[in-house]
């Protein structure tokens, strides 16, 4: 940030409306413009990435063109909005260095001529217009304002939208998030405090901003970049001040012990997509595809260092599944545990029952960096069988059902503390291939509602610990099958 940006005061140049932040460069009072202003609401398109709980921007630049923020590599939802309104992206900006998805914008100036804006200290290895803290970009009769906001990341920069003098909205990135604000600690543990300081005085400049300028973060609940649960996705300053605890720290000190002491476990992938995504990611000049594999060429996989990964619900893979397979049901969280859980360096393939998309499991492994891609078992688990492979099975167990032995709960850190069966042995998922010596023999395993606790089963499998036994349904309903209470509190 230049040294004459000072967040912390205001500098006064003339009166009435021409008062300005110094932080921000925008008026103190909503300044009159004198007639209807050009932006609204339905300018504006947010997209779900539902699995990354991450949210991209489309906004209609009312003249044919859009801006797109944050877009992602799977272009689908962002080029079906921009379909129907007639739009060309023009501008593709991206707020930080992402690590939890490649970005879409190096695709989207491929495809359609757009401008890549983004942070000139983030030094890229591709064309873009590199902005620093202030720089504005014309788009037309709306104004585009880098603001640096590091913390997130060193060159993290929040986009403040004007129209004329008004602060319609600031896309804060990984910066001010909805009641919270992104972790800090991605840049190495090491650096995790320094980080949050950074994060304390970009979240106090981004408060001063008029109080009804919207808030549009690209990390929401579900996201591992550290946002809270909650179902709403974006906000204002003003309820921000009023809501968010971090923003409500009396002091810098507060601050940075509440956001460090939030922060639970992160994807193994996370650690190196962000260096991908300053390379720039491969553009895409045509649909990738999942070919379909010979039963005798799918068991070949893993002794070549490949992985077999079955994307069939938990029930499914329980009742036979090839030996040594990982299972990760195709569903929103597909990407997130298949970049946590195995190498993007070896060939993957997969199998799946016929009513599932193979288009679905490639865009969902692309999105995420997994290109090496083998293809899929042809025929499913009846071609594996009908070739006299082995299939191997797991005890998939209500609660009821399920003994009174060794808990193994593989959840996260927050939702094992919320509450979780006495005595009840805490190995998180994404950690566990380390901890299979930890895990007891004949353990039960279990997780929410059964999808990770199978996963989890799967990894130990893989690791040459089977005889693990699956929780069919939550803790809560096996602790009142087995006359238990849960317990609250973090493991020792």
């Amino acid at each position: 940030m230049p040294s004459s940006i000072n967040p912390w005061n205001i500098v006064v140049e003339g009166r009435g409306s021409d008062q300005r932040d110094a932080a921000t460069g925008v008026p103190l009072a909503s300044p009159d413009l004198g007639g209807p202003v050009g932006f609204a609401d339905d300018h504006l398109v947010p997209l779900l990435d539902a699995g990354l709980g991450n949210n991209a921007y489309l906004v209609d630049l009312g003249d044919g063109r859009a801006l797109a923020v944050d877009a992602g590599r799977d272009l689908r939802t962002l080029r079906e909005a921009a379909g129907r309104r007639g739009l060309r992206v023009a501008f593709a900006a991206d707020t930080h260095l992402h690590a939890d998805f490649l970005s879409g914008a190096v695709q989207l100036a491929h495809d359609e001529r757009a401008v890549v804006l983004a942070s000139a200290a983030g030094r890229r290895g591709f064309a873009h217009r590199g902005l620093a803290d202030g720089d504005e970009v014309g788009l037309g009769g709306l104004t585009l304002r880098a603001l640096a906001t590091p913390g997130h990341t060193d060159e993290h920069l929040s986009f403040l939208l004007l129209d004329g003098e008004r602060a319609v909205g600031v896309f804060t990135g990984g910066s001010l998030i909805v009641n919270s604000a992104a972790r800090t600690d991605l840049l190495g543990a090491e650096r995790a405090e320094e980080l949050a300081r950074a994060q304390y005085r970009s979240l106090q400049r981004l408060a001063r901003l008029p109080e009804d300028t919207a808030v549009w973060p690209t990390h929401g609940a579900g996201s591992f970049c550290s946002a809270p649960p909650g179902s709403e996705r974006t906000s204002t300053i003003g309820a921000q001040k009023e809501a968010n605890p971090l923003l409500a720290a009396p002091d810098e000190d507060i601050f940075v012990r509440r956001l460090l002491d939030g922060l639970g476990s992160y994807p193994a992938y996370f650690d190196r997509l962000a260096e991908r995504n300053r390379l720039g990611p491969a553009v895409l000049t045509y649909e990738p595809v999942l070919p379909a594999l010979a039963a005798e060429r799918v068991h070949a996989l893993r002794s070549e260092g490949g992985y077999v990964v079955d994307v069939r619900p938990a029930a499914r893979f329980a009742g036979g599944h090839v030996p040594g397979s990982v299972s990760i049901a195709l569903r929103d969280q597909f990407a997130t545990w298949l970049g946590w859980l195995l190498p993007d360096d070896a060939p993957l393939a997969f199998v799946a029952d016929a009513d599932q998309d193979p288009g679905e499991i490639v865009r969902q492994a692309y999105k995420i960096g997994y290109e090496r891609i083998a293809g899929h078992l042809a025929g499913g688990m009846a071609a594996w069988r009908a070739a006299g492979l082995p299939v191997a099975r797991t005890p998939y167990l209500t609660p009821d059902q399920a003994p009174d032995t060794a808990y193994v709960d593989v959840r996260q850190r927050s939702e094992y503390a919320a509450g979780h069966v006495p005595g009840a042995l805490h190995l998180e998922l994404g950690t566990l291939a380390g901890h299979v010596g930890d895990t007891p023999e004949g353990a039960l395993v279990a997780c929410g509602h059964g999808e990770r606790a199978m996963t989890a089963a799967s990894v130990l499998e893989h690791a040459g610990h089977p005889g693990v036994r699956v929780l069919n349904g939550r803790p809560r309903d096996y602790a009142a099958a087995h006359g238990l209470r849960l317990t609250e509190g973090e493991a020792p």
